[in-house]
């Protein structure tokens, strides 16, 4: 029998206040989605102004991040790099994405859930994805 952990809604309600008093410190509104260690989603917040098309994207970063225990910024080099790994079809479900600010969050060697922020720069997004990853474990996304 194994033992799965993952974040919990309290985790999940840190990390979206977090991440909107970030957004709002840079004046700027995003969509964060935390998601369990399976990418299905514990919480949700749509900043005012936020992107209507940034729902989606947040949410299938989240999920993407968990599914693969990867940033989803890795992904997307790969897939726009075909040389260097495949085809985003490779993956065979179309909530798989590339672009950056979807982070697995890691806690004793495992993934325990994962954070998708869309709407910003994904420079920005990334940022801010890490700074979640920074508030469950204590030390930064790598």
């Amino acid at each position: 029998m194994r033992t799965l952990h993952t974040l919990d809604y309290s985790d999940a309600k840190r990390i979206i206040d977090l991440v909107v008093e970030s957004a709002v410190k840079m004046q700027k509104a995003a969509v964060i989605a935390v998601a369990d260690s399976h990418g299905e989603l514990i919480a949700f917040a749509r900043m005012d102004g936020a992107p209507v098309s940034s729902i989606r994207v947040a949410t299938n970063k989240a999920w993407t991040a968990a599914r693969e225990r990867k940033p989803t910024k890795d992904i997307g080099e790969k897939v726009r790099h075909p040389e260097k790994g495949h085809d985003i079809a490779y993956y065979g479900d179309p909530k798989y994405v590339g672009w950056g600010g979807g982070v697995p969050v890691w806690k004793d060697g495992e993934v325990v859930g994962a954070v998708g922020v869309s709407g910003l720069s994904s420079m920005e997004d990334i940022s801010l994805a890490n700074l979640a990853v920074e508030l469950i474990t204590g030390k930064a996304a790598g």
